[in-house]
């Protein structure tokens, strides 16, 4: 049985370092209408998010067309690279993308953090075979899920990725069998 699964990274946001209630910038916001527009068109029967401000935010204009709340899964939030602010990002980001094993006090490994979102993916798809889900969502976290099925969707693609970004995958029960990216 065919179904999709399409992971949204959320808009662009105002940086705050309140994770959970960071809203989205003006732009994001903006762009947020962009992204309805797209999944309006992929006849979509579920939308999931993240319980962040900003992920839900740019998922939201979807559920409000389908008039369906938004349902939170916690395991879709973005990876923790450690309990404080580390001082300097990129250096931390590289290294945990280096080591897949490796993670800073208080933080998460790739492979944890992956194994959190793949236990979130498949549990949405087990309980709807068959449908169209789009599930807003962070870009390291969408990109761990992704690598467990295909280690080419990794550190390089990440740096790549725009905010927002939309990734159809196409599951053939939990199997992906393609990946269509949405947002040009």
């Amino acid at each position: 049985m065919n179904h999709n699964i399409y992971l949204v990274r959320h808009a662009h946001s105002v940086y705050t370092p309140d994770e959970l209630h960071r809203p989205l910038s003006e732009r994001g916001e903006t762009d947020t209408k962009r992204v309805t527009q797209i999944l309006k068109e992929e006849h979509i029967d579920y939308v999931y998010s993240s319980p962040y401000k900003r992920a839900i935010q740019t998922v939201q204009g979807v559920a409000d067309f389908l008039r369906v709340n938004v349902l939170i899964e916690d395991r879709f939030k973005e990876r923790r690279l450690a309990k404080k602010p580390v001082a300097d990002f990129t250096h931390a980001i590289t290294k945990v993308w280096e080591n897949d094993s490796f993670f800073f006090k208080g933080g998460e490994s790739n492979k944890m953090a992956q194994q959190r979102g793949i236990q979130g993916l498949m549990k949405v798809i087990e309980d709807h075979p068959g449908k169209n889900i789009v599930i807003g969502t962070h870009g390291n976290i969408m990109v761990l899920m992704m690598n467990y099925f295909n280690e080419a969707y990794g550190f390089q693609f990440w740096q790549e990725l725009d905010m927002p970004d939309i990734y159809k995958l196409t599951f053939t029960n939990s199997r992906l069998i393609e990946v269509t990216r949405l947002w040009k």
